[in-house]
């Protein structure tokens, strides 16, 4: 992309939308916690964990669901970070792993962190989904669509823009939860905003699998690929904790009303 003057050091597309995640969630976290009556120091102990979460998650993620052997028998590389190669859904886990941690310290609810938390998600998704877009990272399959890019740093085909689709979609999902949680959110029970976002997310991104190439060679052979198994078992623990969610407060309802 460019690169800073005096030390030469190269700033690339996704490094970029990576950091302008972490300060655009950031910002809409702290009007969250402010509106919820949280304090500042609480809200950056949560980011300092998140961060360290997601990027070890993301990278453990890459190297153990997608290549174990090779990272298993040369264990240095997983250090190598600055090479390449994150999982979104092991950024998953570790942005779980992380709150998880949080809240053990803190003494908050897991549920009322994860239902903030959330919100902010398709945000940092959809920057990030982007960054890979212009980095020709993670490409769709060669189409005739009259959309189709053409990623020169990779052929000369015409591809699905497969980032492009799921950085939309992740910009909208944020506007909807960020709207859910700004007027509705009293009106849902503890965990459904958080259970609502793993179905809506990833359902997309088992969807949006369909139009990438696989990320490796080993998935030719699958009939659904690393991304869409891994989605699977988000969206039922999304739709449990809607459920689960939902019966707790009719049960609180019909309590208050006897």
């Amino acid at each position: 992309m460019f690169t800073i003057p005096g030390i030469d050091w190269p700033v690339r597309w996704y490094g970029l939308m990576w950091a302008l995640s972490f300060i655009g969630s950031h910002f809409v976290m702290n009007r969250i916690y402010r509106t919820e009556g949280r304090t500042e120091k609480d809200l950056d102990l949560l980011t300092l964990y998140i961060i360290i979460g997601t990027v070890v998650g993301a990278r453990l993620g890459h190297c153990l669901f997608y290549d174990p052997g090779y990272y298993l028998s040369n264990p240095v590389e997983i250090l190598k970070v600055y090479e390449g190669g994150l999982a979104s859904h092991g950024g998953a886990l570790g942005i779980l792993a992380g709150m998880w941690m949080y809240c053990r310290k803190t003494k908050e609810s897991w549920l009322w962190v994860f239902d903030k938390i959330v919100v902010v998600v398709p945000l940092a998704a959809a920057l990030i989904r982007f960054g890979n877009l212009m980095n020709s990272e993670i490409i769709g399959k060669p189409t005739d669509v009259p959309w189709a890019f053409i990623f020169e740093s990779v052929d000369k085909l015409p591809r699905h823009p497969a980032q492009l689709y799921e950085s939309i979609f992740c910009a909208i999902l944020f506007f909807v939860m960020y709207y859910l949680w700004k007027n509705k959110r009293h009106q849902f029970g503890p965990g459904f905003m958080f259970g609502l976002l793993c179905v809506m997310l990833f359902t997309e991104r088992f969807i949006d699998e369909f139009f990438k190439e696989n990320q490796e060679a080993f998935e030719n052979a699958m009939t659904l690929n690393m991304g869409q198994l891994l989605s699977i078992p988000f969206v039922l623990i999304g739709l449990f904790m809607m459920w689960r969610s939902t019966k707790f407060l009719n049960t609180t309802k019909d309590s208050s009303s006897v």
